[in-house]
C-alpha cells in the first residue's frame, strides 16, 4: 500500500498533467453536451443573416477598358524634359493613380452632376428611425432668447458653403467607388464603377475614360506652352554662362603661360624617374660605407691593432701585406732570443725591422680608415644631394598637375556649359516644331455596358460564413464556459484528479426536503437520497474489512458543502447495524444541536474536553444513534482538540463504541480538520457538485496527505441527477438512477 505522501504526489501530478495535456475526447463530450444550445445559437444567427442580406441593396459593376501605349516617334517630346515619360511597370501605377485622382474624380461628378442624384446626395437619403441631432436640440432650447445677443452673421453658413460640402461629400463618396484593374501582364487596363443605379454605373465608367485621355491631352498641350516659354528664357542665361566659363579658360592660361603642358609633364616624369634610380644607387651606396664606418668607430677607441682585426680594415691588399711583414719581423725576433742576449746586434737588428713591419702596418690602417670616413660623407652627401633633387622634381610635377587639374576643370565648365546650351537649342527647335502632333497615350479598347447582374453582395456566401462562423463561436464559447467552469462534475474528474476513490453521492435535494436534510436517511422520505447513503455506507464498510475503520471523520474545502449533512445521514446508516456515536467537533459553526432539537445549553464536546460536565450527561440518543454536541462554544476550539484529554477521550469513545464519526469544520477555515485527522482511522472528504474550485480541493487533501490523515474517499455532494444525465455523466455504481430500489421497495 502507497503511502499518504507519495498518494498526494500521484495526485499533484495527475492534476498538472490534465490541465497540460488536451484530451480531445473531453472536448468532444463537451461539445456534444451543448450541442443544441451551439445550434440554436447558430439557427438564430442564421436567420438574422438572411434577413439583413435580404435588406441589402444591390450594387453593379460597369468596366470601360483601356489601352496604355508609348509614342514611338524619335524626336524629343516635352515630356522628356519634364521627366515623366516612363516605361513599364511604373509607368502604368502612375496612369492608375491618376486614373483614381481626385480632380478626375472631380470632373466626373460635375459632367454627371452627381450631386442631385439620390445615390450620393446627402439630401435625399432617407431618415433613420430614430433621428436625433445636437443641433436640433440646440435650436429647440432657443439658445438666443436666454443668452443676449446673437451669433454673428459671418459665422452662418451660406448655401455656397453648403453646396461645397456636399460636392466634396459626393466626391469622396465616388472615388471609393472607383477600381482600377490591370488585365494581367498586358498594357489593358479596366476601369470598374460600382453603383446601384446600373445606368449610372455603365456612363461613370465611361466618363471616368474619356476625361483621362481629355486631361492627359490638356496637361500635354499646357506643359508644351510653358516649357517653351521656359527654354526661351533659359537660352539667354545659358549663353552668357558659356561666355563667361569661355573667358574665365582663356584667362587662366595666359596667366600660367600654359602651351603644351602634357609635354612639361611628360619632361618632368622622366627626369623624375632618373633621378629616383640614381637614388636608389646612392642609398645602396651610403648603406655600404655607413655599415663600414660604424665598424671603425666601433673599435676608435681600441687601438690600430684592433682596427687592423676589423673586416673594413682587412679586405685593403697594403693591409695584408703589412701584416705579413709583422708576423715575419715577430717570428725571427722570437727565433733569434732564443739563441742570443737582448743586446746582440742581430737581436737590435732583429726588433728593428719588426718595429718597421709594426710602423707600416700602424701608418696603413690609418690611412684605410681615414678612407673609410671619407667614402661615408660622400656617400651621405651624394645621397642628399640626389634627394634634393628628387624633391624639387616632385615639387615642379605637383605643381604641374595642380595647373593641369585646374585647367581640365575649367574646360569641363566650358565643355558642360556648350553641351547644356547646344541640348536647349535642339530641343526648344524640336519641342516647336512638334507642339501641335502630341497625342494621347491612352485609347478606349472597349466601353462600358449596362451590367446585368449585381456584383455584391454575395448572399449565399455571406449566409454561409456567417452560419459556419456562428458555429464556431458557439464552440468556443461551450468550451471557454467548460474550461470558466473549474468544478468537479462527475466521479471520473474526481478520480482523475485526486486518485482517489468515490464512495458515493448525493442527490440534489428539494426545498421541501432540505429543513430535514440532517434527518433525511432516518425518515426515508427520499429513496434516492437513501438508497445513496447505503452505497456510501457500503463503500465505508468495505474500505477496511479486516480492521474496520473505529474513528471516521468527515470534512469539506469550504463550509456549505454539507458534511454535516453526510455525517449525520452516514451515522443513522451505520447505526443500523453497529453502534455508533456522532459527535459535532465543529465548535466555531456547530449544526448537531440545532438540527436535532437538543435544548438549550446542553452541555457537549467541549464541556465534556473540558470537564464541566460528564459523558452521560453529554450524550443524547436520538432514534437509535448516540450523539454528541458541540456544547459550549469555546474561543480556542484548536487548542482544545490538540489537547491531550481530547486524545484520551477518543480513545474511551474508540472503546466503547463500534463507530465515531467526527463532523470536522472545512480545512480551508480552519486548521481543525488536521489535528482531528491525525487522530482518525478514516477521512471521508465531501466535495459539492459544480460548486467546489479543484484548487481547493487539492489544496485540502494535500494538506491532509501531508498530516498523515487516512483519506479514505470522496463524497459528491448535492448532485443534480437529471442536468447530469442530459450532460452526459454516467454515475453507475454510485448512484441508483435506475431506481432499482424504489421499485423493489415497492414490489414488496
Amino acid at each position: 500500500m502507497e503511502s499518504n505522501a507519495t498518494t498526494a504526489s500521484r495526485a499533484m501530478t495527475t492534476q498538472q498533467n490534465d490541465d497540460d495535456e488536451i484530451d480531445l475526447l473531453k472536448l468532444w463530450q463537451t461539445i456534444w453536451r451543448r450541442k443544441w444550445s451551439i445550434i440554436t445559437l447558430t439557427l438564430i444567427v442564421m436567420m438574422v443573416t438572411v434577413l439583413v442580406v435580404l435588406s441589402l441593396t444591390p450594387i453593379y459593376r460597369a468596366a470601360a477598358t483601356m489601352l496604355f501605349e508609348q509614342k514611338q516617334s524619335q524626336v524629343v517630346s516635352i515630356e522628356q524634359l519634364y521627366g515623366v515619360e516612363g516605361s513599364g511597370n511604373d509607368y502604368l501605377q502612375t496612369q492608375f493613380e491618376l486614373l483614381k485622382s481626385r480632380s478626375l474624380a472631380e470632373r466626373v461628378v460635375r459632367e454627371l452632376n452627381l450631386t442631385v442624384h439620390p445615390e450620393f446626395d446627402p439630401r435625399q437619403r432617407p431618415e433613420p428611425l430614430i433621428n436625433f441631432s445636437f443641433s436640433d436640440l440646440i435650436s429647440g432650447l432657443n439658445i438666443d432668447k436666454l443668452i443676449p445677443g446673437t451669433m454673428p452673421s459671418e459665422l452662418e453658413q451660406t448655401e455656397e458653403d453648403l453646396e461645397d460640402l456636399i460636392f466634396d461629400s459626393v466626391t469622396r463618396a465616388f472615388m471609393k467607388r472607383i477600381t482600377i484593374q490591370q488585365l494581367g501582364k498586358s498594357q489593358l487596363v479596366e476601369v470598374q464603377v460600382d453603383m446601384a443605379d446600373k445606368v449610372l454605373a455603365a456612363r461613370a465608367a465611361n466618363a471616368l475614360a474619356s476625361g483621362y485621355i481629355e486631361s492627359q491631352l490638356e496637361a500635354r498641350l499646357e506643359m508644351s506652352s510653358s516649357a517653351t516659354a521656359w527654354m526661351n528664357s533659359r537660352m539667354g542665361e545659358l549663353r552668357t554662362k558659356l561666355q563667361e566659363a569661355e573667358a574665365v579658360l582663356q584667362a587662366y592660361r595666359e596667366k600660367e603661360n600654359l602651351v603644351d603642358i602634357g609635354g612639361v609633364s611628360t619632361i618632368s616624369a622622366a627626369e623624375l624617374a632618373s633621378t629616383s634610380n640614381r637614388m636608389v644607387d646612392a642609398r645602396r651606396n651610403r648603406a655600404e660605407a655607413e655599415s663600414m664606418y660604424r665598424q671603425v668607430q666601433s673599435m676608435r677607441n681600441a687601438g690600430w691593432e684592433r682596427l687592423a682585426s676589423i673586416s673594413a680594415v682587412l679586405g685593403d691588399p697594403l693591409i695584408q701585406q703589412f701584416k705579413a711583414n709583422e708576423a715575419k719581423a715577430k717570428s725571427k725576433v722570437d727565433e733569434l732570443s732564443k739563441r742570443y742576449g737582448t743586446r746582440h746586434p742581430a737581436m737590435e737588428a732583429a726588433r728593428t725591422e719588426l718595429a718597421a713591419a709594426q710602423a707600416s702596418l700602424r701608418g696603413q690602417v690609418e690611412q684605410v680608415v681615414a678612407g673609410i670616413e671619407r667614402n661615408y660623407q660622400l656617400a651621405v652627401a651624394n645621397e642628399n644631394s640626389l634627394r634634393s633633387s628628387v624633391n624639387a622634381n616632385k615639387a615642379q610635377i605637383q605643381d604641374i598637375s595642380r595647373k593641369e587639374f585646374k585647367l581640365r576643370e575649367l574646360q569641363r565648365e566650358v565643355d558642360s556649359n556648350r553641351a547644356l546650351y547646344d541640348t536647349f537649342v535642339t530641343r526648344l527647335k524640336e519641342a516647336s516644331a512638334t507642339s501641335d502632333l502630341d497625342t494621347a497615350t491612352a485609347r478606349i479598347v472597349d466601353r462600358a455596358t449596362i451590367p446585368t447582374a449585381p456584383v455584391k453582395p454575395k448572399k449565399a456566401l455571406i449566409v454561409v460564413l456567417a452560419t459556419f462562423l456562428a458555429g464556431l463561436v458557439g464552440v468556443g464559447l461551450v468550451l471557454l464556459l467548460e474550461a470558466l467552469n473549474n468544478t468537479f462534475k462527475s466521479t471520473e474528474e474526481i478520480e482523475n484528479t485526486l486518485n482517489l476513490p468515490v464512495l458515493g453521492l448525493l442527490p440534489l435535494v428539494s426545498k421541501a426536503d432540505r429543513s430535514q436534510v440532517a434527518n433525511l436517511f432516518n425518515t426515508d422520505s427520499n429513496k434516492s437520497f437513501s438508497e445513496s447513503i447505503r452505497t456510501i455506507r457500503t463503500g465505508v464498510v468495505l474500505s477496511a474489512m479486516e480492521e474496520p475503520h473505529k474513528i471516521l471523520v468527515v470534512t469539506s474545502s469550504v463550509p456549505g458543502e454539507g458534511k454535516s449533512t453526510v455525517a449525520a445521514n452516514l451515522a443513522y446508516a451505520l447505526g443500523q447495524m453497529e453502534n455508533v456515536l456522532l459527535i459535532d467537533a465543529d465548535m466555531r459553526r456547530p449544526t448537531l444541536a440545532k438540527n436535532f432539537g437538543f435544548p438549550v445549553g446542553t452541555p457537549g464536546l467541549a464541556n465534556l474536553i473540558a470537564g464541566t460536565a460528564k459523558l452521560e450527561e453529554c450524550i443524547k440518543n436520538v432514534d437509535g444513534v448516540d450523539m454528541l454536541s458541540a456544547g459550549s462554544v469555546p474561543p480556542n476550539p484548536l487548542e482544545l482538540l490538540s489537547s491531550p484529554r481530547f486524545a484520551e477521550v477518543i480513545q474511551y469513545l474508540r472503546e466503547k463504541y463500534d463507530r465515531v464519526i467526527i463532523d470536522s469544520p472545512p480545512t480551508q477555515a480552519v486548521s481543525d480538520a488536521l489535528v482531528l485527522g491525525t487522530l482518525a482511522n478514516a477521512l471521508i472528504y465531501v466535495i459539492r457538485s459544480e460548486s467546489t474550485a479543484k484548487p481547493l480541493v487539492v489544496k485540502g487533501i494535500g494538506q491532509l496527505l501531508q498530516s498523515n490523515a487516512p483519506v479514505t474517499g470522496i463524497v459528491l455532494n448535492q448532485v443534480d441527477i437529471k442536468k447530469a444525465m442530459k450532460n452526459g455523466y454516467n454515475y453507475g455504481g454510485y448512484y441508483d438512477y435506475y431506481g432499482y430500489s424504489d421499485s423493489a421497495k415497492v414490489k414488496k
